[in-house]
């Protein structure tokens, strides 16, 4: 204890080393048990479904995750393509604890082509996001109690500059654990919406389909030639007229001519 000129006892000034940590202070490290964590896992995947409207398709699956809690982060939806009717890919978030059975949901709307879904045990990583997090919590209030009672200006100065470090990166660090938290609770799911081409017509396999594709043949080479002469009809009569012009001129000139 140190007094000072008014008579006033004030706090004693923490030493402060050149790298600007206040030497005989405890570090703040919080022992964690791994056992008595639950494990933090992140799944991503991606589902392919072949369906007979992708668009509608779309749309259903927006109302599978909105229903049980989760959002879409992202959607593109593509225009009919050799035949087909177009397709759609949807960026899921759906619900870690709920996974399961939303992904047999979407399954349901068509007929799935492929599905791939991948893990990564973070819970080391967030194990020590919350040991740090809670180290720069303590020194960050011992700071504060330290800068609430010194009086000198020099150890004054050196204290808000280390609150502000250690505030800027508990800042950082809690940004990273808001994150890695989002990622564990809803798991990200690619959903692909695609359909098939039209089927081809197929090929008389009997007399009977047979005699029907020649009918059918014959019919439609009947209907263009009405839909030819239709077309052609205007330029005959003209080209008649002409010729009729042009024969009774030649008539009219070889008998004035005799």
């Amino acid at each position: 204890m140190t007094s000072n000129e008014s008579g006033g006892i004030s706090a004693p000034a923490p030493e402060i080393a050149k790298d600007g940590e206040f030497v005989g202070q405890s570090d703040g490290t919080i022992a964690v048990d791994p056992a008595a964590v639950d494990r933090q896992v992140i799944v991503t995947g991606y589902v392919t479904v072949t369906v007979e409207n992708p668009l509608d398709s779309a749309t259903e699956a927006v109302k599978i995750t909105e229903q049980v809690g989760g959002r879409v982060d992202g959607r593109s939806e593509y225009a009919p393509v050799a035949g087909d009717k177009g397709s759609a890919t949807l960026t899921l978030r759906l619900p870690a604890d709920s996974l399961t059975a939303t992904l047999d949901k979407l399954k349901q709307l068509g007929t799935v082509q492929e599905v791939s879904l991948s893990s990564a045990d973070v819970t080391m990583v967030t194990q020590d996001l919350d040991a740090r997090i809670k180290a720069l919590t303590a020194s960050v209030d011992r700071l504060l109690g330290l800068l609430a009672t010194a009086t000198d200006t020099d150890t004054l100065i050196k204290l808000e500059t280390a609150i502000s470090d250690r505030q800027a990166e508990l800042e950082s660090l809690e940004s990273q654990q808001r994150y890695y938290a989002d990622q564990v609770s809803l798991s990200t799911v690619t959903l692909n919406l695609i359909s098939t081409a039209d089927t081809p017509a197929t090929e008389p396999n009997s007399f009977l389909t047979g005699l029907q594709s020649g009918w059918n043949a014959f019919i439609a080479f009947f209907v263009g030639l009405v839909v030819a002469f239709g077309v052609l009809l205007p330029w005959l009569i003209f080209v008649g007229i002409i010729t009729v012009v042009v024969i009774f001129l030649v008539k009219r000139s070889k008998k004035n001519a005799a």
